[in-house]
């Protein structure tokens, strides 16, 4: 298998570690393997593919989508990022919590993240280059979001070094946990 696929404390999420081989030259690796990743359990289709840029600060998140819910594997291809999915599946041991990890061009990390979940990410380099493969279409009509800091969830985000967060009006505007109506059911055991 090409990957290391490391369950988080949160049921369905998972970080995944892909293998490297370098030399000299450079490097090689396999970014997603449909073979691989069924094997692990993780059977889900990708049909979209997307990239964002941003700079120091720039705090993309904590997004989700109340119909055509999308599944995401994320990673920085540039830079740095602290990357958060949050549980909100109704229903779930972990409704409400978090999980965080580090994602770099360094560490070539990706994060898993499915249906139900919130996620978000704070470039924590200059700048970075995200890529995700997500499970179904961008659909606009059906955009939710949780405020980035709210005080329920108490995402533990990298603030270090960071001058000022820089937000998108929509993002600046989200509801928190208790202000939303969750469209999310719990599906596991």
């Amino acid at each position: 298998m090409s990957f290391n696929f490391i369950e988080t404390k949160i049921k369905d999420l998972y970080i995944i570690e892909p293998k490297v081989f370098g030399d000299n030259r450079g490097y090689f690796m396999e970014t997603y393997s449909k073979k691989d990743f069924f094997e692990a359990g993780l059977t889900m289709e990708f049909v979209q593919d997307n990239e964002s840029k941003s700079k120091k600060g720039v705090l993309r998140g904590l997004h989700f989508q109340t119909k055509h819910t999308q599944g995401k594997l994320v990673r920085a291809t540039q830079g740095s990022v602290y990357d958060v999915a949050v549980d909100l599946r109704k229903g779930s041991p972990t409704f409400g919590q978090w999980e965080g990890v580090l994602l770099s061009e360094e560490n070539k990390r990706q994060f898993y993240v499915p249906e139900g979940f919130a996620h978000g990410f704070l470039v924590v380099s200059d700048e970075a280059v995200f890529n995700y493969k997500c499970t179904d279409f961008y659909a606009p009509e059906y955009d939710g979001g949780v405020l980035w800091n709210d005080p329920d969830i108490n995402v533990q985000w990298p603030l270090e070094g960071i001058e000022e967060i820089l937000l998108s009006e929509k993002d600046k505007n989200q509801k928190t946990l208790k202000e939303l109506d969750i469209p999310f059911e719990y599906k596991g055991e």
